[in-house]
């Protein structure tokens, strides 16, 4: 590969990195040492001015004396966590471009000028890709069955459909970002998310997004097993996912369950008849529950995305800015009280016959017709009065 040329510096300046490479650390003593030593070797071989910062989160295997004895700047990390330790290494970077990469060597840090010449183009994140779909490769036994053929790719899918990320290996710790995107990102999450995270948001905050194909090579320690565990990481990347879209988890579903009331209504009031099948109170009392679920669901969709704003979880959205220019507390009370009105009302209707019957046995089929979308539309507006004042509290405006 030829020698990337990095930019000038003026004679007699000081002269701070251009890159930081960022490897997070829990006893990687068997492997660290090669890793330092790749990335150094592409830094002197590729005339980049870098650092390697090695953020330990706690290791007792010699990992920090690794570290040091082979140049690279040593982060003590206490809070636990990969986001965790990735963080308190970046804190202490003193480039613009960061690569960030696991010390088990199954990334091949020789690269790093591949991510360089990326980030030099003027592209804010540069994901790495194992997978042969974006170009990559996994060699033998580098990656576990269920994560290279099912895991990762849905994932990754996801990702795409959901973020609109052009990502094929959402997975993978090999990345390169400028600092400027990572103080904009405000990233959250101290666990493995944090990788997750960084892509979703960098997607919805539309930054340039490159994808650059490499290795994948069996994970080199021997002392300890890989810290991934497939069923209790994969879950925990679903739930990222659902909780950073509150469209597919939530807004979806209920107008589902609304338009599938809306339809059981249709049928259930007058008692429409389909050959020998009757659609009675029964069907208007599924249809009710429907509907009930539905509107639940599309609140919790606002209020998932007014905490996500607000928390810094999600990038502000216009249309929810719209939106509650329009749909103001007080609107909300007012829609609620109606609500609740009319319900009441509805009830009292049939609070009435049964009185005109001296409170005697009704007619269930025609008095269950008044009780049903009264007691609907009265929870309804219960629940547009309460959800009212909590989202305005989720979006109250603090320090």
């Amino acid at each position: 590969m030829e020698a990337l040329k990095g930019p000038e510096v003026k004679p007699g300046a000081e002269t701070p990195p251009e890159v930081s490479v960022v490897i997070p650390c829990l006893n990687e003593a068997d492997t660290l040492a090669t890793c330092i030593e790749k990335a150094m070797r592409a830094f002197r071989t590729h005339n980049i001015r870098g650092e390697v910062i090695i953020a330990d989160n706690g290791s007792t295997d010699g990992s920090q004396e690794i570290a040091l004895q082979m140049g690279a700047r040593l982060v003590h990390v206490q809070a636990k966590g990969y986001g965790n330790a990735l963080m308190g290494g970046i804190s202490q970077v003193k480039a613009n471009f960061i690569i960030m990469g696991d010390g088990d060597d199954s990334y091949d840090f020789e690269q790093i000028p591949r991510f360089v010449e990326q980030l030099r183009k003027g592209y804010d994140l540069v994901q790495g890709c194992r997978l042969p779909t974006g170009g990559g490769t996994v060699l033998p036994g580098a990656m576990p069955f269920l994560h290279r053929w099912l895991g990762n790719p849905l994932f990754s899918a996801l990702a795409r459909r959901w973020f609109h990320a052009p990502v094929h290996d959402i997975y993978c710790g090999m990345r390169a970002f400028t600092k400027a995107l990572y103080d904009r990102l405000d990233l959250r999450c101290t666990g493995m998310e944090f990788a997750t995270e960084m892509i979703i948001k960098t997607s919805l905050y539309r930054q340039s997004i490159a994808e650059v194909p490499i290795t994948l090579h069996p994970d080199g320690r021997k002392s300890h097993p890989p810290h991934l565990k497939t069923f209790r990481d994969g879950w925990r990347t679903l739930r990222f996912f659902l909780i950073c879209s509150p469209r597919w988890l939530f807004l979806v579903p209920g107008i589902f369950f609304i338009l599938l009331a809306l339809f059981g209504y249709m049928i259930a009031m007058p008692g429409i008849k389909v050959s020998s099948i009757t659609f009675d109170v029964h069907t208007l009392l599924i249809a009710s529950m429907s509907f009930l679920l539905g509107y639940q669901l599309i609140l919790f969709a606002i209020l998932t995305k007014t905490f996500g704003i607000s928390e810094g979880l999600l990038p502000p959205d216009p249309r929810m800015d719209s939106f509650f220019k329009f749909a103001t507390l007080e609107k909300g009370l007012v829609l609620g009280g109606v609500c609740v009105a009319c319900g009441l009302a509805l009830i009292l209707v049939a609070v009435n016959e049964w009185r005109s019957l001296h409170f005697g046995p009704l007619d269930y089929a025609h008095t269950m017709r008044w009780v049903i979308p009264g007691v609907t539309l009265t929870t309804l507006g219960f629940q547009n009065i309460f959800s009212s004042f909590m989202v305005s509290i989720i979006g109250l405006q603090r320090k």
